[in-house]
């Protein structure tokens, strides 16, 4: 057996706020003694972004904005060099979690355009002979709660054929009337996104209504901004012909890497949660419809994902606003 490098945090579920202080030790492992030229320990945070393919070339000024933001970076001499016995050496460490100026620590996002990700780096430096060690260890940032008393703000919606966006062939479509509510459209992202839907009617058998979450990225700079957005989750609310009249809860848990409070700045955006979740109804035949509750900004676009094939049938879009935040205090 080699010289194993790794690092240990000390809350097992990685999960850390501003201000707090970031503790673990780094295990070096091995059968034999080991000779080290030192061993440092890296803290970083950092904004990765960049364009879709669509977008690429259209924006030429953003490239010199697209290196990555460091929120935070901080770097400790651990071990001077020396040597290390046989068997398992522990070193403890800790780094307060401090942002580098007025910039803020955002909390951990794992997009696709846009990445916000914090990570520990220990290097263990030896001899020309033997290659150095590396390990990378990520940790989590939440936001921390806002302040003041949390106040839902409830919607009633309905979805009919007229009320659907991107229609190639409105004709073609079912007659329907879906009518329901959320309990919120401002959700804490600790909190599941409640409401119900109820089938009022629908000529053609129903084969099942999904909810989808989308997300929507912004990235740009001065000259221009691209909205891209993508799907993160997809869960089935009822199968096969939904009874008439009858009450289907809406229960979604926000994914927390996946997603997070909403965030605009300078140069990239998520959210306002611009079009969370979509309410997909399938009916049987070659018909499909699609309805969306999510936040539009100003002047987005509606989000149209591309069907192949025309047996596919049609897809369409309804759209309610809808907002995220942390939990208040």
């Amino acid at each position: 057996m080699g010289t194993a490098l790794d690092i240990k945090i000390k809350r097992a579920n990685k999960v850390y706020h501003a201000g707090e202080v970031l503790s673990g030790v780094v295990v070096i492992s091995s059968k034999d003694s080991v000779q080290h030229q030192g061993v440092s320990l890296t803290m970083e945070g950092t904004v990765n972004l960049q364009l879709s393919a669509k977008s690429v070339g259209v924006f030429e000024a953003f490239y010199n904005s697209v290196k990555p933001i460091q929120i935070i970076n901080s770097t400790i001499e651990m071990v001077k060099p020396g040597k290390f016995p046989s068997g398992k050496t522990e070193i403890p460490f800790e780094f307060p979690l401090h942002a580098k100026g007025n910039k803020v620590l955002y909390e951990t996002y794992h997009g696709v355009f846009v990445n916000i990700q914090y990570t520990l780096r220990c290097d263990m430096r030896r001899s020309l002979l033997a290659k150095d060690l590396t390990k990378t260890c990520e940790f989590i940032v939440h936001s921390a709660p806002q302040k003041g008393k949390f106040t839902p703000s409830p919607v009633d919606f309905t979805i009919t054929p007229e009320t659907l966006q991107n229609v190639k062939e409105r004709a073609l479509l079912p007659k329907f009337l879906l009518r329901g509510h959320l309990n919120s459209t401002n959700c804490v992202i600790t909190q599941p996104l409640t409401g119900e839907l109820v089938v009022e009617s629908s000529e053609a058998a129903i084969r099942s209504v999904e909810l989808q979450l989308v997300r929507v990225e912004t990235c740009g700079c001065a000259e221009g901004y691209a909205r891209d957005a993508t799907e993160i989750q997809n869960i089935q609310i009822a199968d096969g012909d939904v009874c008439r009249g009858l009450s289907v809860p809406i229960y979604m848990v926000f994914p927390r890497l996946f997603t997070c409070p909403t965030l605009e700045t300078t140069n990239f955006k998520v959210g306002k949660w611009h079009s969370p979740p979509a309410l997909m109804g399938s009916w049987e035949g070659p018909l499909s419809a699609r309805a969306c509750c999510g936040h539009i900004a100003e002047s987005l676009p509606p989000f149209s994902p591309s069907v192949p094939g025309p047996a596919v049938g049609h897809t369409a879009q309804s759209l309610l606003p809808f907002g995220c935040s942390t939990k208040p205090r």
